[in-house]
């Protein structure tokens, strides 16, 4: 089903005087969807549990309907109200006052992973992209995983080299759906070895922390301040605002000089202040979480959805 309504959303803050508590889950990818599903039950709870009414937006997925069905089975297993789809083809799409409605209705609105710059394209700077932003000043949960992730961030990296070794000039940058101003989003962080192109976008901008995220690990960031770690991985904090490097000289796909960057490794229970880049609070948590990594966001759904088939 395609559902919606109509500007280019920014980050204004509602017109009510009233504070309105704004969350996002961020959720590294591959996260569990079979056994405790510790990350998409934090999501559901944050929805409003057994009241929560999902959107699932998996335009991203090369195997759209599948992906629906899987975090639909998933989302009613965990005893959601209603779970809806929007998934849009076109940019032309987006404008349809069905897509803007249903996001309108809905108290958490889930992007899975695929291909991130196809979200780009389709998705940001669109009606649709000003309804969820809506959604979230609200108080609506927005979450995403994977490339799901990658695009609620002010900037997401639309492509990148991989490993260990940054290099100059071999990731890039494009616009997100803006609701996490001054951070940049990475997912599989871990498991794909991305530490490397997060090092090399941030020493470039060292205004923009980096933020890495493991598979079936989510950051659960309130008012884009306060972040929380949640499921079986880490979340990885890179901060390059006191670091020196070349990376304004160096030629294309040389060793980048980084020196100074500050890093992070935030397990579950871990507390941090995205604006000051420092700990709050660590209550060491031990959760039973079997990961299952993947190659790819397809191969993990196609999984997911046989499993659930059986």
């Amino acid at each position: 089903m395609s559902t919606h309504n109509g500007s280019v959303p920014g980050s204004a803050e509602p017109s009510s005087q009233e504070h309105t508590r704004r969350t996002l889950l961020v959720i590294g990818g591959a996260e569990d969807k079979r056994r405790r599903t510790l990350v998409l039950k934090r999501f559901v709870e944050l929805a409003g549990g057994r009241e929560a009414r999902i959107v699932v937006i998996p335009t991203a997925s090369s195997m759209a309907e599948e992906a629906f069905d899987v975090y639909q089975s998933v989302f009613g297993r965990l005893r959601s109200r209603e779970v809806s789809l929007v998934n849009p083809q076109t940019r032309l799409e987006t404008s349809e006052p069905s897509l803007a409605e249903a996001i309108d209705n809905a108290t958490g609105v889930f992007v899975t992973g695929g291909n991130q710059l196809k979200l780009g394209q389709l998705i940001v700077g669109t009606p649709l992209h000003e309804a969820i932003t809506r959604a979230y000043h609200r108080g609506a949960v927005i979450s995403g995983t994977s490339a799901g992730a990658s695009v609620l961030s002010q900037f997401m990296i639309s492509m990148g080299e991989e490993g260990v070794a940054p290099r100059q000039r071999v990731s890039q940058l494009s616009a997100g759906l803006g609701l996490l101003p001054g951070v940049i989003l990475d997912q599989h962080f871990g498991q794909r070895t991305r530490y490397a192109r997060l090092l090399s976008l941030v020493a470039a901008s060292p205004s923009l922390l980096g933020v890495g995220i493991d598979e079936d690990t989510a950051a659960e960031i309130v008012d884009e301040r306060s972040m929380t770690v949640v499921g079986s991985g880490a979340v990885y904090v890179v901060d390059a605002r006191a670091a020196v490097s070349d990376a304004h000289e160096a030629r294309h796909a040389a060793p980048l000089m980084v020196s100074g960057a500050v890093v992070h490794s935030l397990p579950y229970g871990a507390h941090f202040d995205l604006g000051a880049a420092q700990l709050l609070d660590f209550q060491e948590m031990h959760p039973e979480v079997a990961v299952v990594t993947s190659p790819t966001d397809a191969h993990d759904t196609a999984n997911a959805a046989a499993a659930l088939r059986r």
